[in-house]
Formats: C-alpha cells, structure tokens, sequence
C-alpha cells in the first residue's frame, strides 16, 4: 500500500485532525511571524483540501460507494450486535457536503489575508477560523449521534467569537451573544432526542440505529426535537432570528464560513429525516378513526409550510433592508426556504404517492441548490465585506458610483446577483428550475410563488446594483481604491465555479449530486454497507 493509499484510508480521520491540529500551532507559529502564521494557515486548509478530493475521488470510483472509518482499531468492539467505537462514515452525501466546504474554507482564508491585516488578535482568530472548520468537517462526516452534537457545539462556541471578533461594535457581541443562546438551545434540543433514542437502542451509531428504530412514540417524539433544534441552527423561519444579526455583523470571511456551517446543520436535519427515520417513514401509517394518516405526508406538508413562510420572510425583510450584509443575509433566509421547499415536495410525493420521479427531481433540485446556495450568497458577502473595506461603510443610502473604482468587485458582484436570482446563465438558474419543475407537479402554487419570489430578489439586487455600483460617485469615494489581489482572487474563485456549474449543470449533477441524493434515499444501502463493514 503506497501513500497515497494510506491517506486515503485514514483520510475521515485527517480531514478533521488536520484543521485541529493547525488551530492549536497557530498560535505558536504567531509568536515567529504574522506572514508566516498567514501561510501555515493556507497550508492546513490547502492539505485538508487535497485529502477531501483524494476521498471524494474514491467515493465517486465506486457507485453506492460508502468509506467507513473506525477510530481505535480496525473494527469496533461490539456488544449485543451495537458498534461502541465511533466511527466516521462517508458516502455521496457526505463527501458532496465536505466539497462544499472545502470551497468556502479555501476562498475565506485567502480573502482574509487582506481583510483581516489591520486587525489585532489575529492569532486568536485563525486558531477560531480553524477550530469552526474542523467542527464543520466533524458535523459533516461523523456517524455517531453524539459525535454530531460534540462537533456541532465545537462550530457554535467557535462562531459565535468570530461573530462577535470585532468587540469594538457593540451591535456584532450582541449578534454573537444572540447566535450562541439559539446554538446553545438547539443543541440541548439535539442533546436530548439523541438521549431519547440512546435510552430506547443502546446505540448512537446512525447505521445502527436505523436499521433498529421502530418509530415508537418516543421515536416521533425525538425526530420532532432533532428536526426543531436543527432547524435553529440552519436559520430556518420562525427560528431565524439570529441570523440576520450574525451574518451582518460578523467579518466577510467568518460569515462565509458560516453559511457553511448553517448548511452542516441543515444536511444534519436531512441526514435524520431520510438516513435515520427514512426506512419507518416510507411504511408508517397512523390510524385515526377510519382515517389512515401517512405521517410522512403529514411531514412534508409541514415542511412546505415551513419553507414558504421562509421564503416570504426573508424576501420581504430584504426589500426593507438598507444594511448591505444584513440585506444579503435576509437573502440568504429566503434562499434556505427553496432548499427546504424541494425538501418538503419530496416527501409528500416519492414517499406518499407512486409519483416517485416528482419527488427525486425534486430532491435533486434541493440538493443542488445546497451546493448553489453556498457560492452564490457566499460570493455577495465577500463583495460586501470588498465594499467595506474599501469604503468603511455598510448602508446602501450612504454608496454610491462604486463601479469606477471597483471595476473587478462591480463584475463579481452581478455574477452573484444573477446567480442568486436564478437567472441564466448562471448555477442558482439550473437548482432553481429543478425545484420548479418539481413543485410544480406537486402544486402549481408552489412554484408560481416560488418565481415570484426569485423576482422580487432580482429586483432588489438591481436596485443595490444600480444604486451602489452604478449611481452617481460620492465626493468622499473619490480616492476609493480595488481591494488587494488576495480578496480577488477569493471572489474569482467562486465566480469561477459558480460560471462553471451554469455552463455544465448536467455534468456537476450527474458525477456530484446525483450519488448524493441515490445516498440520502437509499437508507438500507447505508445500513448494510456500514453495519456490513463493522
């Protein structure tokens, strides 16, 4: 076995001690040099980077493919048929999450070379950037419950001090403050679900527990819970109220990290949903009276009505907005609400009705979506965060004829209002008409609100475009300046990807999003391949 193998073995395992190992000699590496504590942090995230592409190029190999990696020896010790050891288990689910990731980490190191140079404690703040990556990686690929909520806590207590890194600003400690009382609360809900179903199974491994929960009373009881406090985490309306606040105040380069972070635990939700209860859900009926209830039906329909509040919400919010980051951010709730939208018409179809195929496409259309999500919002917080530092300002009444000085930020920044709004030729264009067609053979409704919607952000995007880049200059941005190549460069690479997926959508779904969606549906794959390899 050459190296290259032997990485690839232990590669679950390096992609999260890598980050973490890092964030521990950051600060050792400060004290010799700040550029070369800069460079050891590229370093980490650019090897962490190449190990995740080492692992998805295997998992791709090899269709239904599922690594398995169990930490202290080479198979766990078993009681009673339960695997005790934790173990790491990565599929095309998985792996298509850590991609995602991988993207942000690398643009938001390189943009905070720049961004972040004036600042002081920037040896706390690497070790934090690290620590919020590594707990990312952890939620994402562990399959152990209680590792999930370890991992979850390591993102929200890293966060929440980045949130809240510039103390100067009263308002971004209160962001902060806000963001760790929500992560705090939606993780004790997580804490407790996983208590119910550890005392019911003797078992915390997800394979394991899958293939022996019985979708008792205590079971619904513990979806609901693992469901509401994950929906805390993802931004999810009625639960969103942090995330305007932490996105908007948080730096550019943690606030893409943190879109990350938010996608973790909304791949988190849908791990339980189809991998965890996915096998239950598709036979349970409940009867009541004459009355057969399909409780997965019943979850769907919730879900919808969750996702169209969603989209509503953040839609609105954004056309009243006049703080550029926070306008994106509410921007970025309504984005959340498509996601969830295909989420939801997926279950009400390929689970309830014989219209299997609606409810696949519909999938695979909020699955790819995750992916342009990520680069399109992503892409626009790294424009607002340019803005800021080249003007000091965050309000859109105060901007003005930027795009004489700015001629690169004005180009990336229609890339990601085109993007977001789902116009061709961009990525946001391909998910976006994947989840219409979708909904709309479930609803015609769902998808004429949908287009609506998409509308009404592309007005307020043009109205920013037009009054902040293309307006008359404002005297005081006279000597405004392009921001450093550095942050370029972190913006051309989203751009880039985010151009390249709109050009070949048929290619990024069928070798990236497909097998992440044939993983997240077929449950018993999951099962026999994990507890079969333990």
């Amino acid at each position: 076995m050459n190296i290259i193998d032997d990485i690839i073995l232990h590669s679950p395992a390096l992609i999260v001690a890598i980050p973490l190992l890092g964030a521990f000699l950051t600060p050792l590496v400060s004290k010799i040099n700040d550029k070369l504590r800069n460079i050891f942090v590229i370093f980490i995230v650019l090897f962490t980077s190449a190990i995740v592409l080492l692992l998805a190029n295997d998992i791709y190999l090899v269709c239904g493919k599922i690594h398995t990696y169990v930490f202290g020896g080479n198979a766990p010790i078993t009681e009673g048929g339960f695997a005790i050891r934790i173990l790491f288990e990565v599929d095309g689910l998985n792996i298509f999450m850590a991609l995602i990731a991988t993207i942000l980490a690398i643009a938001g190191v390189i943009y905070s070379w720049a961004f972040m140079k004036e600042n002081t404690g920037l040896d706390k703040y690497y070790t934090l950037y690290l620590l919020m990556i590594a707990g990312m990686y952890g939620m994402i690929l562990t399959g152990d419950m209680f590792n999930f909520f370890v991992f979850l806590e390591i993102t929200s207590i890293a966060s929440c001090a980045l949130i809240a890194f510039w103390t100067n600003k009263g308002k971004a400690i209160d962001a902060g403050f806000k963001y760790i009382v929500v992560s705090a609360t939606g993780a004790l809900f997580v804490l407790f679900a996983i208590a119910i179903l550890y005392g019911q199974y003797n078992a915390l491994n997800m394979a394991v527990l899958a293939s022996k929960i019985q979708f008792s009373f205590l079971d619904k009881i513990a979806l609901v819970i693992l469901i509401s406090g994950l929906a805390m985490k993802a931004g999810i309306v009625p639960m969103h109220m942090w995330l305007p606040d932490a996105y908007g105040r948080a730096p550019a380069s943690v606030t893409l990290i943190l879109v990350g972070v938010t996608q973790a635990s909304l791949y988190g939700a849908l791990r339980m949903i189809f991998t965890l209860y996915g096998g239950k859900l598709t036979t349970t009926m409940n009867q009541i009276g004459d009355v057969s209830i399909d409780l997965n039906l019943v979850l769907g329909i919730f879900i919808v009505g969750l996702a169209l509040l969603t989209i509503f919400i953040g839609v609105l919010m954004a056309l009243k907005e006049n703080n550029f980051k926070r306008m994106i951010a509410f921007a970025a709730v309504a984005e959340i609400g498509y996601m969830i939208l295909a989420i939801g018409a997926a279950l009400t179809t390929v689970f309830s009705t014989n219209d299997a195929g609606t409810g696949m496409m519909a999938l695979k259309g909020g699955v790819f979506h995750i992916l342009n999500d990520a680069l399109d919002v992503g892409l626009l917080f790294l424009v607002a965060g340019a803005i800021y530092y080249a003007t000091k300002e965050t309000s859109l009444n105060q901007l003005g004829g930027l795009a004489r000085n700015m001629k690169y930020t004005t180009i990336f920044f229609l890339i990601g209002l085109l993007a977001v709004s789902g116009m061709p030729p961009m990525n946001g264009f391909a998910s976006k008409l994947i989840i219409y067609e979708s909904t709309y053979q479930v609803n015609p409704i769902l998808s004429i609100i949908a287009i609506l919607c998409s509308i009404l952000l592309l007005a307020v995007f043009v109205k920013v475009f037009h009054s902040a880049f293309l307006g008359p200059k404002l005297p005081k941005f006279d000597n405004v300046k392009e921001v450093p190549k550095s942050m370029l460069l972190a913006m051309g690479i989203i751009a880039t990807i985010i151009i390249f997926i709109g050009l070949f959508p048929d290619m990024v779904v069928n070798y990236i999003v497909q097998p992440a969606v044939n993983a997240l549906t077929n449950n018993s794959n999951y099962i026999s391949n994990v507890i079969g390899g333990i």
